[in-house]
């Protein structure tokens, strides 16, 4: 059983409530700020990209067909929604891609789900850019600290982190952005334990970039409702049948330490491949290794990856056939960047590449070992060539990277999704928080 324990800050409950109403966004540390606004552009290119994926398609339609009052700016469409359905649409196409941040604390992507929910209040209810800067911040600091506090035990449970903890993360920053009472904030924590769902069985299908959309939706609805007076359990997340007792949660101590002074999202893991975050410590030490050793395809004999045991129900799709499940494969994946693909382009990922016969050779040479003593962000790779050689190589995208150097490689990414004048436009007015992302989205003119 879980219970809401105290110590001399509080029950985590409490810590939560105190941090959404009472942090003072002026002390929040400059390399923080940068870092968060990084994933604000990065949010928007891969949202903008992923605009005319299928998924989005289809919730694109069902808004437009519903209407409802224009109340917030939905990427894609002709007219403005409701709140809650623009952020069940934005979030769902910015994580259609898989092409969004990761925060390996938590295992989840946090911001797909909060951005949108911020970002939809924001338009409602015209916020300033820093106000809504501050919300976001706050709302994904908090899903990552509450996925953590979650536990793996959550995670390899088979329940999605972006959804479950995202949810409590979106709802969180919503309530910020409301500017909820410290006893508001507290129904609308609860409600959303009510919200909050999510399952691993659904990586590989839109059913994944759906739990992005739904976290955001169940969040923005969650705060709407406590600002209209709706009464909910204070045991929501936690307590003898909260959600954390119910779902795996394993209560972890110290997730919620320094909350206010230190902010865990400073560590997240921005992608720099178009696939699942689980295969892109592969890919880095496979270009480490790739740039060691001159190697062409045919020569390779054998080349194993050695991962988390977690991982093969994640991205270990054998024999993909679709460019959707593609992004879920090890092996294809591996075979693709070791004959010259591109994986950072969301275009190398298509139905073709998963029939043909050169890639699906050499994707017939990759196996797929597990180790529990590996990071749950590192793989190492060892590559045997017909000549009897052997080379390894591992990788931990944990390890710190220059602040300066992720800018390039964000900004970088950004330029290819969307156009480069678009990228500096956007790092400009979005990054330097002179403008909200959806302001900035509409005067592209992005169809």
């Amino acid at each position: 059983m879980m219970s809401d324990s105290k110590d001399s800050r509080g029950s985590v409950s409490d810590q939560i409530v105190q941090f959404v109403c009472e942090f003072d966004g002026a002390r929040i540390p400059d390399n923080v700020r940068h870092v968060m606004r990084l994933s604000l552009i990065d949010w928007v290119a891969v949202a903008v990209a992923g605009r005319n994926e299928p998924v989005a398609r289809i919730l694109q339609k069902i808004g437009e067909d519903e209407r409802g009052k224009p109340e917030a700016f939905v990427i894609g469409c002709s007219c403005m929604l409701p709140a809650r359905m623009a952020a069940k649409i934005n979030g769902t196409l910015s994580h259609a891609l898989d092409y969004d941040d990761t925060h390996f604390d938590s295992m989840g992507h946090a911001s797909v789900a909060v951005i949108p929910a911020a970002l939809s209040l924001a338009d409602k209810i015209s916020v300033h850019p820093q106000a809504f800067f501050e919300a976001v911040l706050i709302g994904v600091e908090l899903a990552v600290r509450i996925g953590s506090w979650l536990g793996r035990s959550h995670y390899h449970a088979g329940f999605h982190t972006t959804a479950t903890a995202g949810t409590f993360g979106a709802a969180m920053a919503s309530a910020r952005i409301l500017g909820l009472s410290s006893d508001q904030t507290r129904h609308a924590l609860g409600i959303a334990a009510s919200m909050a769902s999510g399952i691993k069985t659904q990586f590989g299908t839109m059913g994944k970039p759906l739990h992005a959309g739904l976290a955001a939706h169940a969040g923005v609805d969650a705060a709407l409702l406590a600002h209209d007076g709706f009464v909910a359990t204070h045991e929501g997340l936690v307590g003898e049948q909260g959600f954390s007792s119910t779902h795996y949660g394993a209560g972890v101590a110290g997730a919620f330490d320094g909350m206010g002074r230190d902010f865990v999202f400073e560590h997240v893991s921005h992608k720099y491949h178009a696939c699942c975050h689980g295969i892109h410590a592969t890919l880095e030490a496979l270009a480490i290794l790739r740039d060691k050793v001159s190697v062409q395809p045919e020569e390779i004999a054998e080349l194993i990856i050695t991962v988390r045991p977690q991982y093969l129900n994640v991205c270990n799709i054998a024999a993909p056939v679709t460019g959707l499940e593609a992004k879920f494969s090890y092996r294809l994946v591996a075979a693709l960047f070791m004959h010259g693909y591109d994986t950072a382009r969301i275009e190398t990922y298509n139905d073709g590449i998963c029939q043909d016969v050169d890639v699906l050779r050499l994707r017939d040479k990759v196996f797929v070992a597990t180790d529990m003593e590996i990071s749950d962000a590192a793989a190492t790779v060892d590559l045997k060539l017909v000549n009897g050689d052997t080379h390894s190589q591992s990788f931990d995208l944990t390890d710190p990277v220059p602040l300066a150097a992720r800018e390039v490689r964000v900004i970088a990414k950004v330029a290819s999704l969307i156009g480069a004048a678009e990228a500096s436009s956007l790092w400009q007015k979005v990054g330097s928080g002179e403008q909200l992302p959806s302001h900035w989205i509409a005067d592209q003119s992005f169809s």
